[in-house]
């Protein structure tokens, strides 16, 4: 699946620490915040894959951080909490959060049900594969190949990619990829999404000064196209 962004909203400095070290060994890039404020800059900010959200805040209930996040971004959130009551099971669900895992668990655990969370995140992904020069996207599988090689792609990147791939030989707007591929969320900018393409360029060997798929046109936005030779 690739190095996957995570935020964690954590305010146990020990259970913080466990999660960011067991994730890491698992490939997980992993963020820890201790306090709800910090967690929604964080997502705002940075568009991370998946947010592991406590509900034992020190500066808000979980919950109201929920319901806030849910008004920002489709990021989907694990609460992990040691909140086992059904009022608080039933009122997170009820709320967005795509899972709700309760204390203690294990980093397999919880690596096993973020992978549930995801798979369940790309069935809403249209089934229409792409071919563009020698690349191919397949949107139902998650997966990219290149000259029949494999990429690890983040789901965000990809997000990106199958977005161009489906409108390749137009030049797409920043403004029309933070809302369809960011879903607007609060705080993302034209500078986010020249970070993702950065980061699409170095995965499909290519630069910015020598593109090969990705053609930035200036003041416009960006085209994927097949590689002129």
């Amino acid at each position: 699946m690739g190095w996957l962004q995570v935020t964690v909203i954590e305010d146990s400095t020990e259970i913080r620490q466990f999660l960011s070290s067991s994730l890491r060994k698992l490939k997980y890039e992993v963020h820890g915040v201790s306090r709800g404020g910090e967690g929604l800059s964080h997502v705002a900010s940075r568009a991370p894959d998946v947010v592991l959200l406590d509900l034992g805040l020190p500066d808000m209930d979980g919950l109201d951080v929920l319901k806030m996040l849910r008004t920002m971004s489709t990021v989907p959130v694990l609460v992990t909490t040691a909140r086992d009551d059904d009022t608080n099971i039933v009122r997170a669900l009820d709320l967005g959060a795509d899972d709700y895992v309760v204390k203690p668990f294990s980093a397999e655990h919880l690596d096993a049900r973020i992978r549930a969370v995801l798979r369940r995140s790309g069935e809403r992904l249209e089934d229409t594969s792409y071919r563009i020069g020698e690349l191919e996207i397949h949107p139902a599988s998650h997966t990219v190949l290149h000259r029949g090689e494999r990429l690890e792609i983040r789901p965000k990147e990809f997000r990106l990619l199958a977005y161009l791939a489906k409108h390749a030989g137009r030049v797409v707007g920043k403004n029309e990829l933070i809302a369809e591929v960011w879903d607007n969320a609060y705080g993302t900018s034209g500078k986010t999404v020249d970070v993702h393409l950065s980061w699409l360029r170095r995965r499909l060997g290519e630069t910015a000064a020598e593109p090969r798929y990705l053609h930035s046109v200036r003041g416009v936005g960006v085209k994927l196209s097949e590689p002129a030779s």
